[in-house]
């Protein structure tokens, strides 16, 4: 009766260790398809990358032919050129800040600008990141805005704030590292005082239509309207809607598709109204929310709040528009495709990077199971062989 209880328990021990090692074995199976899976995935997305990079390379060559054709005009919009050349001048004057530096980087690395992490997500500074049709608005609208406005530095993400400016274990601002690092190495001066940084991801974007079959993606913005239901006679427009954006800028800044326009210059202007003179303005004060201008140099913050005295000399102001609204229709959609090809890439981009973690997860939980099977395994002849011994 012992030796027979003894062959149950000798049964009963085989048949735990081969359910065991079968269930090893099915998880190390699950594990190798995992991984296929991923690296499937990451050749599909290196595929879609490689054909995107066909698409931005024809793209590329059709706008230089029609940029090639568009120098032979150039006299036809020097004074929008010497306009915005005089922008980036009167920002590289301010020797040591961090618009003046990110503006020398931009025309002075070219290329290596782009590589370097650093300032990867950094668009621009604001002044040069937008035009207006004449020198009076651009007075008016940089007045309104302030300097300190005009000079803050636009990022596309948070991680790109961060990577401007490090600290110590103390707090104190590492002056080798960061954009003051880059002073240093760059034009051998660090950045002095403080500057505005706008994250266009973290900034409350503009939610509503856009106005139907504009190339500039202007706001529908409902017309400031009178007690009498009627929109203020002198009202011209809204200040946001007044800038002309580059292409580039329109459209797929943030990863869901949004452009400058509804981001950074929406959060700066919000509703902020335009009218012919300051009587007018005065006139329409019971539908002005978010303040106001009048193209005599009327200025309102907000209802309540005016700007009085003679006008400032204006040190930083937006450049003219070089007429970016009226640019040929099929330059337009060459254009907007481009931006949206663009887009697209840096989407496949995050989702290799997010492939290429869970592809190292499922690496290592591979290697760690097996390592448990081959344990398990050796284990399991060490007593099988005692067992035997015995």
């Amino acid at each position: 009766m012992p030796d027979k209880e003894i062959r149950e328990d000798e049964f009963l021990n085989v048949d735990t260790i081969m359910s065991h090692s079968q269930k090893l074995e099915d998880e190390l199976q699950k594990l190798g398809l995992r991984i296929k899976h991923h690296e499937d995935n990451l050749k599909f997305l290196k595929a879609q990358i490689d054909a995107i990079d066909e698409s931005i390379l024809d793209l590329q060559v059709e706008l230089g032919k029609y940029h090639s054709r568009a120098l032979e005009t150039e006299n036809s919009i020097v004074s929008p050129v010497k306009s915005e050349n005089h922008t980036v001048e009167n920002i590289l004057e301010q020797e040591r800040s961090a618009a003046g530096l990110i503006c020398y980087m931009k025309l002075h690395q070219g290329p290596l600008e782009a590589k370097l992490q650093l300032t990867k997500d950094v668009l621009g500074v604001v002044a040069t990141l937008g035009k207006v049709h004449d020198d009076n608005l651009s007075r008016l609208l940089s007045e309104y805005l302030g300097l300190e406005n005009m000079m803050a530095v636009v990022c596309k993400t948070y991680e790109g704030v961060m990577a401007l400016e490090k600290y110590n274990k103390d707090g104190m601002i590492e002056r080798r590292s960061g954009l003051n690092g880059l002073g240093l190495s760059v034009v051998a001066r660090n950045i002095q005082g403080r500057y505005l940084v706008y994250c266009i991801e973290n900034l409350r974007p503009y939610v509503g239509e856009f106005i139907p079959e504009n190339p500039q993606r202007r706001l529908a913005l409902l017309k400031p309207r009178l007690p009498n239901g009627e929109t203020p006679p002198e009202f011209i427009g809204f200040a946001v809607n007044m800038i002309d954006l580059d292409h580039t800028h329109l459209a797929c800044i943030t990863p869901n598709g949004l452009g400058l326009r509804e981001t950074l210059f929406y959060n700066l202007f919000s509703r902020l109204q335009v009218y012919k003179t300051r009587s007018g303005m005065q006139y329409a004060m019971p539908c002005i929310s978010d303040g106001a201008i009048s193209l005599d140099g009327g200025i309102m913050k907000n209802n309540g709040v005016f700007y009085l005295g003679d006008r400032n000399n204006i040190e930083v102001r937006f450049p003219i528009s070089s007429g970016i609204s009226r640019l040929p229709e099929d330059v337009i959609e060459t254009e907007k495709n481009l931006q949206l090809i663009n887009w697209k890439k840096e989407r496949f981009f995050e989702d290799m990077k997010r492939e290429e973690t869970l592809l190292d997860k499922a690496k290592a939980l591979f290697a760690a199971k097996k390592e448990e099977s081959i344990n398990f395994l050796k284990e399991t002849a060490l007593n099988w062989k005692q067992g035997m011994e015995k």
